[in-house]
Formats: structure tokens, sequence, C-alpha cells
């Protein structure tokens, strides 16, 4: 199993903005490209965003579109999560994968990731 380790989740208020990292052991162990899930209680687990090491692909889910960001640092073997103008519909469990080399033709299917963090609580209230 690979650590991720998922870091800056809270409570915020509507219209506010948090940022979440994830944190792989290192570069042999990092994948292809890293991704973002959620989990609302009550709901599946649903496709955020995901991104590539080499070219920085990215991809996102339509309710987050224009929102949010997602970005990779390379030398430290993170990604990062901006959100911003979050709603209270965001309110979830965000989890963290890693996904692998069929990366390359799809970033957003859940049959790519091989490995998930532990997941950090993001709650958008007043």
């Amino acid at each position: 199993q690979v650590l991720l380790q998922e870091s800056g989740g809270g409570l915020v208020q509507p219209g506010g903005s948090l940022r979440l990292s994830c944190a792989a052991p290192g570069r042999t162990s990092r994948g292809y490209g890293m991704g973002w899930f959620r989990q609302a209680p009550g709901k599946e687990r649903e496709f955020v965003a995901a991104i590539t090491w080499g070219w920085g692909r990215t991809d996102y889910a339509d309710s987050v579109k224009g929102r949010f960001t997602i970005t990779r640092d390379n030398n430290k073997n993170t990604v990062y999560l901006q959100m911003n103008s979050l709603k209270p519909e965001d309110t979830a469990v965000y989890y963290c994968a890693r996904g692998g080399d069929r990366m390359r033709s799809s970033l957003r299917t859940s049959d790519v990731f091989d490995s998930w963090g532990q997941g950090t609580q993001v709650t958008v209230s007043s």
C-alpha cells in the first residue's frame, strides 16, 4: 500500500476558499498522475479533478469547473486542490488518489486509480 497524506480540510463559510494538499511518499510511488474524489453523506464517491505529473493535463467535474484548480509540485510529489467560491454542496470527505499509466487515455475513471488516501473533511457552512 502507498500512503497518501491529505491535508487542508476544515470548516469554511460559503463563498470562502480552501486549499487541499496530497503528498505521495516519493517519486517512485507517485504514479502517472493524481486525482481528487469526494464523497458526501449518503452519496457515492465522485470524481472532482485530476492532473498528470508530466504534461500537467487536467480534468474537472462539471460541478467544480471555474471554481476549483488542481496543480502539482513535482519536486515535492504533492498535488493541490485550490477550492474557491465554495458552496454547501461541496461539503464532503475529499480523497486523494494515485493514478497509473491508463491516465494517458482517461483522467477520471476510477479504475485508473490504484491507491487512495484516508480523506480530509471539507465542510462549507455558515
